[in-house]
């Protein structure tokens, strides 16, 4: 048995204990008929997100050719700021946008996949596919919402912007669970358009000349491909929230336990590391502090510091 296999394996084995002790972990037999529904739910919101934050990163690292970038960099989490403060701003606290969850997250999705789609369509044809050209675009365009963000936020009354924290951060904690069957289905369709490109992908990792030689149309492709970044990206966002560092986090992971560049591995390991990565995140969140702090803190707290030892790394190489 080759040894990625035998490390899936293992992967595939801890995240369904770890899945397993936290569906079942401090119980409350009186109680056990109204605590595991809200488990179950967490559970199904946490796989879902996890597999699509993974496989999206992978993807996006894939064509950019640079395990520091992740598709947050083409400011997917400012954008997603934005809508939500401009809701505020616009409408109050007391907006159905932002009261009703679902009419909150078909808005957050539409415009975050509108958003992506016009960067990476139009500003392709703009910049004439210069990938790096492109980021520069997307930093811009983050900073440019962001700023724009802190300008509402800082209008706004103290009680309103409370209120507009608590939607800011990536959480499992309070997910309409009528959300999360829209969501499986649209991931299972973006996956299954992925696994039929197992090989393209490791093809596109040898870069654009070669793609080429090998008789790859890698513009074409690479335009599917962030359709599908975009799509995977947004319709986890509206889910839960932003998680800025998951994706970087646990994708440098699969790379240093899988020593492969092989797609059909990484994405696999990327994603059970994923999964593992917000099970254990969420027991921290709920059983260490409480549910007094958000899962993103925590997450972008670890993901920060990983990502300035690999840049440190990456200085010394």
């Amino acid at each position: 048995m080759h040894k990625n296999t035998k490390m899936i394996i293992l992967l595939a084995i801890l995240a369904v204990g770890l899945l397993t002790f936290y569906t079942l972990y401090g119980l409350n037999p009186d109680i056990y008929f109204y605590q595991m529904p809200s488990r179950l739910k967490r559970i199904v919101a946490i796989v879902i997100v996890a597999v699509a934050i993974a496989v999206s990163t992978v993807i996006f690292q894939t064509i950019v050719k640079n395990r520091i970038l992740t598709p947050s960099i083409m400011g997917l989490d400012s954008v997603y700021t934005f809508i939500q403060t401009a809701i505020v701003f616009l409408a109050g606290v007391s907006s159905p946008l932002l009261l009703n969850s679902q009419y909150n997250y078909f808005l957050s999705m539409g415009v975050l996949v509108l958003f992506t789609l016009f960067v990476f369509k139009f500003l392709f044809k703009v910049t004439k596919n210069n990938i790096f050209l492109l980021l520069l675009i997307g930093i811009i365009l983050g900073t440019f919402f962001g700023n724009l963000s802190t300008f509402m936020q800082i209008l706004i009354s103290p009680e309103d912007f409370s209120i507009l924290q608590g939607t800011l951060f990536g959480s499992f904690n309070a997910i309409d669970e009528s959300l999360l069957g829209i969501t499986g289905i649209i991931v299972i369709v973006m996956l299954v358009f992925v696994f039929k490109d197992f090989h393209t992908l490791d093809v596109l990792s040898l870069g654009r000349d070669h793609a080429l030689n090998l008789g790859i149309n890698y513009d074409r492709k690479v335009s599917y491909l962030l359709i599908i970044v975009a799509i995977l990206v947004s319709v986890s966002t509206a889910l839960v929230g932003p998680i800025m560092f998951l994706g970087l986090l646990v994708v440098n992971l699969a790379h240093e336990l899988l020593k492969t560049f092989r797609h059909s591995y990484l994405i696999l390991g990327t994603a059970l590391i994923s999964i593992i990565t917000l099970v254990i995140g969420q027991m921290v969140v709920q059983f260490v502090f409480g549910n007094n702090i958000e899962l993103s803190v925590i997450i972008n707290l670890v993901g920060g510091v990983y990502f300035i030892y690999l840049m440190l790394r990456r200085n010394r190489t």
